[in-house]
């Protein structure tokens, strides 16, 4: 093995490897049973983030697990065309050279899209492979590929003559920006300071007026009504009165609506239909004519009159000025209210009225909604159930298309002889009413999320029966975020149930967001993300996989930062040393030999498939180690199975750092030395569980743990491949293990005191162990005597009970034992008698100093939280310290 972990280098020969032996690729003729994930398919148009690398590697985690038990995976992969988003940046490309996609036509502009798919294409691929993604390639499919589009039809078809897809004429959340309508899960709302402007409207017999409330002064111009509540006592005498609308001729009548809160504004309502949705519904109940003041682009129209032409923001100025000038300005308010933007680009979303297909959502959610009910979707964490579950049942209906030309073009074709409108999966080649051959196909796309939430079965081969959906769906997990439980999760689940009959899948795992150390997501657009392949290039995969792992408790939100992967990355240097260690020693297998029984010889066969022969013992440290791997595999195996990736990782991580590296390693050392029997066992068993932790490893850091498996297995088979074996439960040992720790308190506890006075390495000292009668622990320490000595660089260790503490010695206490070290005659007793006397005086004024502080209220209130909290901690170790110095000081007499 090289001396130092290259993980660029071994990143990159495994990925090639495991690609070129298809290790990944799944098999539905396989008897094992099935294991299926759908990779939530990345966009073309995008890279990778943080929060991309932590999805990826919980869901590789995942499969990884599942194929070393048996089970054959599958986990699909897949892009997504992203509509809005792809249209948006080639857009942008073209115009960069003074092109504009009504200067190519619609034919042309697709060509571009085609091809910056391509280009993009094989970086997502590139970038999930440096993530250690063991995708199936060979199933990979894209939301545009033939198949896909032909279920989306067929969908569509389906659902129109259930009478379940429909166009109308209906106000929408339309994007100015993007030129398209969108539906309400893609409206973020932004909290904003705005204003409240009140707007005298006179009546229009000229005598009084009544004043309205508004956020929106430039949308005066589309009233078409003032309305008030009938239970409001102020406006009894305003039924049949007419208003003069200010800065246009026209005249709007007052009406009564129960929608109108008397408790906002002036508890008067200015009714515009054509650009806001409550209006809308009053307009409709009231039979009001809307009036549309502002264009697609966001620009005042024709109605506008003088204020034609005007953005809508230069409209709201000049409007306002001339209220002003007009007297009708009676005065403006701070007001904060919420603006939904568009979650895409970030505009400000403009209701407006247009005719487009909508999708009626009811009657699908209800049995979307009883699955979840009774347990047949379940979510982690449990607290998504509810959100789910509340969304479901206050569902409206989905705004399907948009004016797109990037996207499944609506499978709805105009007859232009006899106006009939034909639905087809397949392109008509005249009309089924006169036979005309003149036939126009819709316009407008699908919304992307239409073809997104049949990713559970379209893949596989649907609307035609094929091996894949027979084997692997339903879908095993999906993990995804929880800001497009609506926009995914839940369709998919209402898809699945409408078209297959059944659920998409069973569980469902929402990752928590990647945050910044300032609690903001990352994100492209804010700059506050890393690449993850800049990560990957300077500290390896596993290393930033690992950290990733560590920090995500189920669900919660994760505050990253590049320098946490430091953890990640000397955890695997100090597998790479452990490795090294272990196979720098002397080691064959012995075919033909004398096997040897037991659980250690045992775990060798069951891990590398072949039994060590020849002369073999085994000390209590290596059914120590064996019985704590054991353990540590029971663990592994609950903590993933309910999603606490976090639990996984450190436990792997106290495991290999700790139990195996610091206490395995160094006890096995001296029987390493002494060759023989005794020494064969030893190896053995290091390279066993060695071998079992890299499985078990594995699923979070392929890797290394790969790189190390393939110079410790004698087989030459792929860790991914390989099978783990379990841990029989006879090979635990729980009176050992108790015993074991016990020991290991002991000697930490001797090395602690070595270090408070900082006695030497190589400087040996005398130490009692001083032990509680009747307990029988000087008999349980016998076979450990040895050991402390060796560890804790003790020479002639006493283990009695009832001994006396001896002079000039300093003690530690555990539970039923004291520890007595000699220091007579290693250091100078009187002189660190002085130089603790000398801190414990230091200690004193500085703790004084720091209660001052504390006990003043000016600095309370006016510090930091933060620096209160330092300070206070800060007080409790200074104080914690004066305590051991004085038990010291009193040890030393």
């Amino acid at each position: 093995m090289e001396k130092a972990y290259n993980p660029a280098e071994v990143d990159k020969k495994w990925i090639v490897a495991w690609r070129e032996h298809e290790v990944f690729k799944a098999n539905a003729d396989s008897s094992g049973p099935p294991f299926t994930i759908i990779l939530p398919p990345p966009n073309i148009t995008g890279s990778l983030t943080v929060g991309h690398a932590l999805g990826t590697t919980v869901q590789d985690l995942l499969c990884r697990w599942k194929r070393m038990r048996g089970f054959n995976v599958l986990w699909l992969a897949g892009m997504d065309h992203a509509g809005i988003a792809t249209q948006k940046v080639v857009e942008r490309s073209l115009l960069e050279g003074g092109i504009t996609k009504d200067d190519l036509g619609r034919e042309k502009f697709l060509e571009e899209c085609w091809r910056w798919k391509e280009k993009y294409h094989d970086r997502i691929v590139e970038q999930l492979d440096r993530l250690g993604a063991s995708l199936d390639w060979s199933r990979e499919t894209f939301t545009l590929d033939p198949g896909v589009s032909r279920a989306v039809r067929e969908v569509f078809v389906r659902l129109h003559r259930k009478g379940l897809i429909y166009r109308d004429r209906y106000i929408v959340n339309w994007c100015p920006s993007c030129g398209t309508a969108i539906s309400d899960e893609e409206v973020d709302f932004v909290e904003t300071h705005g204003k409240l402007y009140y707007v005298a409207y006179p009546f229009a017999e000229g005598v009084g007026e009544i004043v309205v409330g508004t956020t929106r002064p430039e949308t005066i111009l589309g009233d078409v009504a003032v309305a008030v509540n009938p239970g409001d006592g102020r406006t009894k005498a305003l039924e049949g009165k007419m208003l003069a609308l200010p800065l246009v001729d026209r005249q709007i009548p007052i009406i009564f609506d129960d929608a109108v809160d008397p408790a906002f504004g002036t508890g008067c309502l200015k009714v515009t239909p054509a650009h806001d949705a409550t209006d809308f519904a009053i307009g409709l109940k009231h039979s009001l004519a809307p009036v549309i003041v502002i264009d697609r682009e966001g620009k005042m129209n024709e109605n506008a009159g003088r204020f034609a032409g005007l953005d809508r923001r230069e409209a709201r100025k000049q409007i306002l000025s001339a209220l002003e000038e007009q007297g009708l300005l009676r005065k403006i308010e701070d007001y904060d209210h919420s603006i939904g933007h568009h979650d895409r680009c970030g505009t400000a979303i403009e209701p407006y009225i247009s005719r487009q297909w909508f999708m009626c959502m009811k009657s699908l959610a209800e049995p979307a909604i009883e699955v979840v009910e009774q347990g047949g979707v379940t979510f982690t964490p449990e607290r998504w159930r509810n959100i789910y579950l509340s969304w479901m049942e206050n569902i409206r209906d989905w705004c399907i298309s948009r004016q797109l030309w990037w996207g499944h073009r609506i499978p709805v074709w105009y007859c232009g002889d006899c106006e009939e409108t034909v639905l087809a999966v397949d392109e008509p080649k005249s009309c089924p009413r006169c036979g005309g051959a003149k036939l126009r196909q819709d316009d407008d796309v699908l919304d992307t999320w239409f073809s997104s939430w049949l990713w559970s079965f379209s893949p596989m081969g649907w609307p035609e029966e094929t091996k894949d959906l027979e084997r692997f769906h339903p879908t095993s997990v999906l993990v995804t975020g929880g800001d497009i439980i609506f926009f995914w999760v839940a369709r998919m689940i209402m898809a699945a149930i409408e078209f297959r009959g059944e659920i998409p899948f069973s569980s469902v795992y929402l990752t928590g967001i990647v945050r910044d150390t300032k609690g903001r997501k990352m994100s492209k657009s804010l700059g506050n993300s890393p690449d993850p392949i800049d990560i990957i290039d300077r500290s390896g995969a596993d290393a930033m996989r690992f950290t990733l792992m560590m920090l995500s408790p189920p669900g919660q939100d994760i505050v990253f930062e590049e320098s946490k992967v430091d953890v990640g990355r000397h955890f695997a240097n100090k597998i790479w040393n452990a490795a090294r260690l272990v196979l720098g020693q002397e080691f064959d297998v012995e075919k033909g030999g004398v096997e040897t029984a037991g659980s250690a010889a045992e775990l060798h066969r069951s891990v590398f498939g072949s039994a060590p022969g020849g002369e073999i013992e085994f000390g209590w440290e290596d059914y120590w180690i064996i019985s704590r791997l054991g353990r540590r595999s029971r663990d592994l195996e609950g903590f993933i199975d309910t999603y606490r990736f976090d639990e996984a990782s450190r436990a792997l991580y106290d495991f290999l750092w700790h139990e195996y590296c610091d206490w395995y390693l160094e006890l096995s050392k001296s029987a390493s030395r002494g060759g023989g029997a005794r020494s064969r066992g030893t190896t053995i068993v290091a390279r066993a569980v060695l071998g079992a932790s890299m499985m078990l490893l594995h699923p979070i850091m392929p890797f290394i743990t790969e790189e190390i498996w393939s110079m410790l297995a004698p087989s030459g088979e792929m860790l991914a491949h390989s099978r783990f074996p379990g841990i029989p439960d006879r090979y635990l040992d729980d009176k050992l293990e108790a015993d074991v720790e016990f020991f290991k308190e002991i000697v930490t506890a001797i090395r602690n005191l070595r270090q408070s006075f900082n006695i030497p390495p190589g400087r040996l000292v005398n130490v009692v162990i001083n032990c509680e009668n009747g307990r029988g622990l000087p008999e349980r320490l016998e076979r450990f005597v040895g050991q402390i000595e060796l560890l804790a660089k003790v020479d002639g260790l006493k283990v009695a009970e009832g001994a006396a503490k001896p002079s000039g010695s300093v003690g530690a206490g555990l539970a039923n034992v004291e520890i007595y070290m000699m220091l007579r005659g290693i250091i100078d007793v009187d002189a660190e008698k002085r130089r603790l006397g000398k801190e414990l005086e230091k200690l004193g004024r500085e703790c004084e100093k720091v209660d001052g502080r504390l006990r003043d209220r000016r600095f309370i209130e006016k510090a930091p939280p933060d620096v209160v909290e330092q300070e206070r901690n800060r007080y409790n170790e200074m104080s914690d310290k004066k305590r051991r110095i004085v038990r010291i000081l009193e040890d030393l007499g």
